[in-house]
């Protein structure tokens, strides 16, 4: 190639490659102009409102809430409002009077042969006593018999009607020429009337003072559910003179509560009034067993009343023949029947007891649960 040739085309690239450099710079500089321009012009944004400025600490998974699956849940009852006259801890005195009927009462002599205990006898076949209360007190005297040997108690006193008790109060005023009596409840107001309650006597001397080989009796009963109901010590409470041969029939938690804190039936419905739900009375016995127990006024004002109760737990209601319910709760235990599942208390606490579950048993049914007999459990 001629050598003018070839130097005019070394020239020619040379041009092309300088215009392609000055192309690129030209780019160069017209983007940086925008990006300049752009970040100079952009506005400033202010935080939203909305947003939580307050500063977040780390959480200590230590500190947050466990379940306890041993919590227990409690849901809505809805009872007969009348049934607070009816149960193991209707209060029954001078002051309160007892609206029975209907009770569940089986003759002492015919359960004895039924079940072929001869340790103890009633007056005759006409003795009765509520169906619940024969086994705890047929067993108290079994295990007395079982230790002593001493076979000669006789049950003088057990149900009565009120046309019976009205009999012995003016039978008993007449006697003593008196416009009143502490030794005969007036027709209507007698413990006798429930079904609950019992008197003692024996065959020897007929006189039972709960003393000698008794005096066992009187200083273990609460091991069984019952109280020496009238003692020389809470007459001013009572208005009752001392009564060593009358029990009263209130359930095994109560009575051991009772007799450990030296308090009459009164002092104790007095004091479960205290009580409320959501502030129980808890307490134990020497075998473990845990309690609580707490009161729901009765809803006088409607023919329901609700009453929390606690899910998947043994618990009994009672009604304290005043102004409520008493449940107790028996902390561990799971049901003796099967509930009929409601909604939580929580709930329904704030709807009308209309709305709320019906009573699984029935109207006019009472809510009580038979006992364990343990002669070591307080």
């Amino acid at each position: 190639m001629h050598k003018n040739q070839i130097s005019k085309e070394k020239s020619i690239r040379r041009a092309k490659t300088m215009t392609e450099a000055v192309i690129s710079l030209v780019l160069l500089g017209v983007c940086a102009y925008f990006v300049k321009t752009g970040f100079d012009n952009a506005a400033k944004v202010d935080p939203s409102p909305y947003v939580d400025k307050s500063d977040i600490s780390d959480t200590d998974p230590s500190s947050a809430t466990v379940f306890d699956p041993d919590q227990v849940i409690y849901e809505s009852r809805s009872v007969n409002t009348k049934d607070k006259f009816k149960g193991d801890l209707v209060l029954v005195n001078s002051e309160h009077q007892y609206f029975g009927g209907d009770e569940d009462l089986v003759s002492i002599i015919e359960m004895n042969n039924e079940n072929e205990r001869t340790c103890f006898t009633a007056v005759d076949s006409t003795y009765t006593i509520l169906r619940h209360v024969y086994e705890p007190m047929a067993k108290m005297i079994q295990d007395f018999y079982d230790s002593y040997h001493n076979d000669t108690l006789i049950v003088y006193g057990s149900y009565r009607t009120t046309e019976f008790q009205r009999q012995l109060y003016e039978d008993e005023l007449s006697q003593t020429g008196e416009e009143e009596s502490t030794r005969v409840a007036k027709p209507g107001f007698s413990e006798h009337e429930t079904g609950l309650a019992f008197d003692f006597t024996e065959s020897v001397n007929h006189d039972y003072d709960g003393t000698g080989d008794f005096a066992w009796i009187n200083a273990n009963c609460f091991k069984y559910g019952f109280i020496v109901r009238y003692t020389s010590l809470k007459e001013k409470i009572t208005k009752f003179r001392d009564e060593p041969w009358h029990f009263r029939y209130v359930g095994i938690p109560h009575a051991g509560y009772m007799v450990q804190n030296d308090l009459c039936l009164e002092e104790y419905i007095d004091l479960i009034r205290r009580h409320p739900y959501g502030e129980p009375l808890e307490f134990s016995d020497n075998n473990g067993q845990e309690y609580e127990v707490y009161f729901v006024e009765s809803d006088d004002g409607a023919e329901k009343t609700t009453v929390p109760v606690p899910t998947g737990t043994r618990y009994d209601i009672s009604g304290n023949n005043v102004d409520g319910f008493i449940v107790t709760v028996y902390k561990g235990q799971k049901p003796l029947v099967e509930e009929t599942p409601t909604k939580t208390f929580e709930d329904t606490s704030e709807e009308s007891t209309e709305e709320t579950s019906e009573d699984s048993t029935g109207d006019g049914e009472s809510y009580y649960d038979n006992e364990a007999y343990d002669d070591e459990q307080w």
